[in-house]
């Protein structure tokens, strides 16, 4: 039986390309941090910046990681209660869960905007010898944050839609992980990379 709606089925493909972009991304900081070390180790040198460059790293990543982790199903969530209460109110829970996902992602949207309009009318540059226009790293931290409003709110639509019309789904395909999909998840992470070194 999938655990998976047809909203994630859709959604998850640009999710997860969004996600892959950002980890390398974060992985070419990590070398770019890797040489600057090196560099002031060997040459009393540096490469000016990688700090900078590391901050607008970290908040795109988290911008876009954001709407992955949602389709995933991997927010941290109070299992203790969600477990413990009857099959609709749980529904009910994992149901104000998303909502409230879906009242930040929009709250941290609308102010992600407001930060980049104010960085373009004043003409924002960092204060550091790289003297970066803002409104640069800002559009694609923004771009990440207004894709988290629209797959949070889908999300939330079609949870509540379910709710109203069948609720089990809402605890099967928007509530927490069960132990067993875990591990149906970790073998077939093992087997794709079992085939993949044959």
């Amino acid at each position: 039986m999938s655990t998976e709606s047809k909203v994630t089925r859709a959604l998850l493909p640009l999710s997860r390309i969004m996600a892959l972009i950002a980890g390398y991304a974060l992985l070419a900081l990590s070398l770019l941090i890797a040489l600057e070390i090196l560099l002031r180790r060997f040459a009393n040198m540096s490469l000016q910046g990688s700090d900078e460059m590391g901050g607008y790293v970290l908040a795109i990543l988290a911008a876009f990681g954001f709407s992955y982790a949602l389709l995933e199903r991997a927010h941290t969530r109070v299992e203790i209660l969600v477990e413990r209460v009857p099959g609709r109110m749980a529904a009910a829970l994992n149901l104000l869960a998303l909502v409230g996902i879906m009242v930040m992602a929009l709250f941290i949207a609308w102010r992600g905007w407001a930060a980049l309009a104010e960085s373009i009318d004043y003409k924002s540059l960092s204060g550091t010898p790289l003297m970066t226009p803002l409104w640069m790293p800002q559009s694609v931290w923004v771009a990440g944050l207004l894709f988290f409003a629209v797959v949070s709110t889908i999300v939330t639509l079609h949870a509540a839609y379910l709710f109203v019309t069948n609720w089990p789904l809402v605890n099967r395909l928007y509530g927490i992980k069960s132990l067993e999909e875990i591990m149906d998840e970790e073998q077939v992470d093992g087997s794709t990379r079992r085939e993949r070194k044959a």
